[in-house]
């Protein structure tokens, strides 16, 4: 992301504008021993195995992360939902290429259910290395995987109005995509620990709220000013502009386990951001929240996942997350159907009905006697179907 000062000292955040309301996914995956179903250190002989074999993989859609237990993968820039998984399943079929030689298995989650922190190499990079540095304890804690959507949007005016009304539908997307009730062998009593953790580094978490981009362009002057930043990378938050790319940056998402339910999160997530712009060009106001109740929503999508009752409006009203989900879905349908991502979007409800990844997780643990190797047998069983294994 590029920021620059100007002579007067203050930061001007160039936002490029994307033409269309397009969309991308970044989607970090774990490592994982075909035996012990630990983690295992192997990114930079996968991301080499990967390279060298060519393909559609190279160029950027197969990438290193933070830890060397993790790769992501990386969609071109996509018009909906099923382009991206396409791009994805690509990607995806070129890691379980590289990696099978080596014996390792791919699976996905917010959290692994068993794998120590303490055993996590970081990858080489002055970036990762000063962010170690800087957060310690915490940082060196990150053992965590997440979704990332990004959602073109034509002008930087618009970004924070859409922002701040997507943080209405944070909760939801929180609860749908829980997949990590398991940390370093205890069940946490979370849906998603991931994302009590990942809040704990001093620039992730929940976005400010700002009602003009020269409000931003201010706070980013003061996070370089005061050293809290150095680029506008390290910003982290839970959904955050992406200017260098002309984007709205989606990050409240855990891990997600299959292509199947990432297609379907993608849409949802395509689908609100465009309904949104949509609104906005219409001129209507859209709908905005006290920051403790954005603030309470978080923790219980991730205390409660699919079982929160979440507050809908600055007057303290509540409904249970997925009642108000399928209200959603059901407003939403006419954006689907312009975006070509009805199918996808209509995947959403799949989850509910056949459970979350949290739900799924804990019922391979009760059926299995506690054991955490199953559970992690199941999610790279369910990788390798591309859809969720209810049990």
């Amino acid at each position: 992301m590029v920021a620059r000062r100007c002579f007067d000292r203050r930061v001007v955040v160039a936002f490029t504008p994307s033409p269309r309301p397009t969309v991308g996914v970044e989607w970090e995956v774990a490592l994982v021993d075909r035996r012990s179903r630990d983690l295992v250190n192997a990114a930079e002989d996968v991301l080499h195995r990967v390279d060298a074999a060519g393909g559609p993989a190279r160029g950027g859609r197969v990438t290193g992360e933070l830890l060397r237990n993790t790769v992501e993968l990386v969609t071109g820039i996509c018009e909906n939902a099923d382009e991206a998984a396409e791009d994805l399943r690509s990607a995806l079929d070129a890691v379980r290429a590289a990696a099978d030689p080596l014996e390792v298995d791919i699976a996905c989650a917010g959290t692994h259910p068993f794998a120590q922190w303490s055993t996590a190499q970081v990858t080489d990079g002055e970036r990762y290395a000063e962010l170690i540095e800087r957060t310690q304890w915490w940082g060196r804690q990150m053992l965590i995987w997440g979704v990332h959507v990004h959602v073109g949007l034509d002008s930087a005016d618009k970004v924070f109005p859409v922002l701040g009304a997507l943080l209405h539908r944070a909760p939801h997307l929180q609860a749908l995509s829980a997949s990590s009730p398991l940390w370093a062998g205890t069940d946490t009593g979370y849906a998603s620990n991931r994302a009590m953790m990942f809040q704990q580094l001093p620039t992730a978490g929940l976005p400010f709220a700002f009602e003009r981009w020269a409000e931003f362009e201010g706070f980013v002057d003061d996070q370089m000013r005061t050293g809290v930043i150095d680029s506008l990378s390290d910003v982290r938050w839970d959904i955050r502009p992406a200017p260098h790319l002309g984007t709205l940056e989606v990050r409240v998402c855990d891990g997600v386990p299959t292509l199947e339910e990432l297609r379907a999160l993608t849409a949802l997530v395509h689908c609100l951001v465009v309904d949104l712009d949509r609104r906005l060009v219409a001129g209507e106001t859209l709908p905005s929240m006290p920051p403790w109740h954005v603030q309470e929503n978080k923790w219980r999508a991730a205390r409660y996942g699919l079982d929160a009752e979440i507050i809908l409006d600055a007057a303290g009203a509540e409904r249970l997350v997925t009642d108000d989900l399928a209200d959603l879905l059901q407003d939403l349908q006419p954006v689907a159907r312009d975006l070509g991502c009805t199918d996808a979007l209509d995947a959403v409800w799949d989850i509910t009905r056949r459970g979350a990844s949290y739900q799924r997780q804990r019922a391979v643990a009760e059926r299995s006697d506690g054991s955490l190797v199953a559970v992690v047998d199941a999610l790279v069983a369910e990788m390798a179907a591309g859809r969720p294994l209810a049990p």
